[in-house]
């Protein structure tokens, strides 16, 4: 079974002398205020984590791209009607930095799965370890890993899109931005739509700087209304590139068919 191990320096170069060591991943991700996580997440259906990754961290991971012995596949958006620009999924084992935060995100983000499951009347119940959530999604024969790695030129764009790939579903994700807006690129916006019923697509626009991170919804979640909560359905996409590169990373937490 995959093991997710504590980020190490073959992601990240070795501080230098007096520089202060950055806090472990899975530290950082406990440390995080995750009652407004659920908040967030609650009313908007996403929450942005600020400062999740550092620079060097981000610049290690764009690296990784050139790396073709590190994927099971590419995906270029154009040919498959997606968009523009391409994206690569991850091989297991996972990079350590890749692994250690899909372990360590997953936890944390359990009971707002399984509570959201409940108010939906969804009869699906996560495990408390993401192993286990693993294996669950093995034994029905999602056996691909679906953490990927998404690189954007000028012109490029992400279709609004849900990334369901089986039966098993983890009904959150999170996405990290690993380039910096203003100085690698321009426009290039996280961009979400809700839609409720008998109403208009309500649009969210998640700003974000190099590191920081958005946590959001896969496909559905509840909202509360007059009579009960009620189910609203989600797409999330990129925004058109007026220049540069863009870098980003998905944390998604099922396996594919």
């Amino acid at each position: 079974m995959i093991s997710h191990h504590r980020a190490t320096a073959a992601l990240a170069p070795a501080p230098e002398t007096g520089q202060r060591t950055e806090q472990p991943i899975d530290q950082r991700v406990d440390a995080l205020d995750w009652r407004q996580i659920e908040h967030d997440l609650d009313q908007y259906g996403c929450s942005a984590v600020p400062q999740l990754l550092t620079s060097s961290e981000c610049d290690a991971l764009t690296a990784l791209y050139s790396r073709d012995d590190l994927y099971r596949s590419r995906i270029v958006m154009a040919r498959h009607g997606f968009g523009q620009g391409e994206y690569k999924y991850f091989a297991y084992p996972l990079p350590s930095l890749i692994g250690t935060l899909r372990g360590a995100f997953y936890p944390h983000l359990v009971p707002v799965a399984n509570r959201w499951n409940r108010a939906m009347a969804i009869d699906v119940r996560y495990p408390p370890d993401h192993e286990d959530f693993i294996r669950r999604c093995h034994d029905a024969g999602q056996l691909r890993p679906t953490p990927l790695i998404l690189q954007y030129g000028e012109g490029d764009y992400n279709c609004l899109h849900q990334d369901l790939y089986g039966e098993h579903v983890f009904p959150l994700q999170i996405a990290i931005l690993l380039s910096e807006p203003g100085r690698d690129f321009t426009g290039g916006e996280f961009v979400m739509t809700e839609q409720r019923p008998r109403m208009q697509s309500r649009a969210e626009v998640v700003p974000l700087a190099k590191g920081d991170a958005v946590v959001f919804t896969v496909n559905s979640r509840p909202v509360q209304g007059t009579r009960g909560p009620y189910r609203v359905n989600l797409r999330h996409g990129v925004s058109r590139l007026r220049s540069g590169h863009r870098h980003t990373v998905g944390i998604i937490f099922h396996d594919a068919q």
